[in-house]
């Protein structure tokens, strides 16, 4: 018995039990699901079915189609699919798969226009588009202000180019972006290690200690220096530490009870503990201020720099062990993995600074945040227009599986 594929295509007003009356009549005349995918944007339906069937039946099929259409008051229409055609379209599914995700505090048709370009530039075919924020509101613009949205693609691009022309239009256009290998990894990341300072905190602890030591704009300027990569991280740190001797360590409490979250970090938070991800912060800072951000948030690991206190609570102007530095972070985020027993390509990073790019560049997902730019430049991924949350889309979750 001869058959054949037909694509039944139907477009209009979303309703409760649509799809299930167009289900009975193929059920009833045994068609074969080849392929189906549906979308729904703002009430209105777009339903694809690819369905395989018996010549002698689709014609009493299509008829019955036809008319339940009619009772719904929705648009359909079919196109057959050759033996050809559809063998050579299960031949593309071996392909690699991409997710190309972007993310702004609004996306614009502009934006999107310059990265699908760039998309068709490489090949890549476009096998789905979705909305991973919650809808924004027009009334209240304020309210959740982030757009993001994910690309499903096929093909196998140029890679290294693809992400140097995506990062040139991010910068100039003002959004940012995320292209990752679809494979099981990205699906199931499990360890998330974060730098301290303009990362999860909007500051600098060891310029907020030097001001009040008096020595601000000195320990600064170095600062500047070495988070651009111009010197380096443990000479630096030697020198900036020891401007500090003589500050009274109360002062460092009255700092954490002060320091300035980063948007976007509480709600990051709350969503990686509730979905089982274990946390660490690898600092180049000071393990007082890290210790208290581990206790505020649940923090599971915590690596920094311990500074010398004498016998009168007094900065010596030295510090204790070893300087976690860019290369021990990296060392750090192995140990950690292998401690939870997780694969690299299961771990994130994510810093601003140059001593960040040796953990950022080993980790399966590595993000630029608010960063440098010789870190943006270097990093495969970055977050420059929205908050820290924002790593969460990088992450595949979208508004509606965490309440907001």
């Amino acid at each position: 018995m001869n058959k054949e594929q037909i694509l039944v295509s139907i477009t209009g007003q979303d309703r409760p039990g649509l799809t299930a009356s167009v289900m009975k009549i193929l059920a009833k005349h045994n068609a074969q699901i080849l392929d189906i995918g549906q979308a729904d944007i703002h009430s209105t339906l777009s339903l694809g079915i690819l369905i395989r069937i018996d010549e002698q039946h689709s014609g009493q099929m299509l008829k019955e189609l036809l008319f339940k259409a009619t009772e719904l008051g929705v648009n359909i229409g079919f196109s057959p699919i050759g033996d050809d055609e559809y063998e050579e379209w299960v031949s593309r599914q071996g392909k690699n798969r991409y997710i190309l995700t972007l993310i702004g505090r609004t996306l614009t048709a502009a934006q999107i226009e310059a990265a699908t370009e760039v998309i068709a530039s490489e090949g890549l075919n476009i096998d789905s588009i979705k909305r991973l924020t919650g809808r924004q509101s027009i009334k209240n613009p304020e309210r959740n202000v982030r757009a993001c949205i994910e690309f499903s693609l096929r093909g196998t691009p140029d890679r290294t180019a693809m992400q140097a022309r995506l990062m040139r239009l991010s910068s100039k256009m003002g959004f940012d972006f995320s292209l990752q290998r679809d494979d099981m990894y990205r699906r199931m990341r499990r360890l998330i290690c974060f730098d301290m300072d303009s990362t999860l905190i909007q500051t600098e602890c060891i310029d907020e200690l030097a001001i009040r030591a008096g020595v601000g704009d000195q320990v600064k300027a170095i600062t500047e220096r070495a988070m651009r990569g111009e010197i380096d991280f443990k000479e630096s740190f030697t020198e900036r530490v020891a401007l500090l001797r003589g500050l009274d360590v109360s002062v460092m409490q009255e700092i954490a009870e002060h320091l300035p979250i980063t948007e976007g970090v509480d709600r990051l938070m709350t969503v990686l503990k509730r979905y089982g991800y274990k946390i660490a912060i690898l600092s180049g800072g000071f393990t007082y201020f890290g210790e208290y951000l581990q206790r505020k948030y649940g923090i599971d690991y915590m690596y920094a720099n311990e500074l010398e206190i004498d016998d009168e609570g007094r900065l010596t102007g030295r510090y204790l062990g070893e300087v976690v530095d860019g290369h021990r972070k990296a060392e750090l985020l192995k140990l950690i993995a292998q401690v939870e027993k997780v694969n690299l390509a299961q771990t994130i990073a994510v810093g601003d600074g140059a001593n960040d790019l040796p953990m950022i560049s080993e980790a399966g997902l590595g993000i630029a945040f608010h960063a440098k730019p010789r870190v943006k430049a270097t990093a495969k991924q970055s977050i420059s227009t929205i908050g820290l949350d924002g790593v969460l889309y990088f992450l595949g979750f979208k508004d509606s599986y965490i309440g907001s």
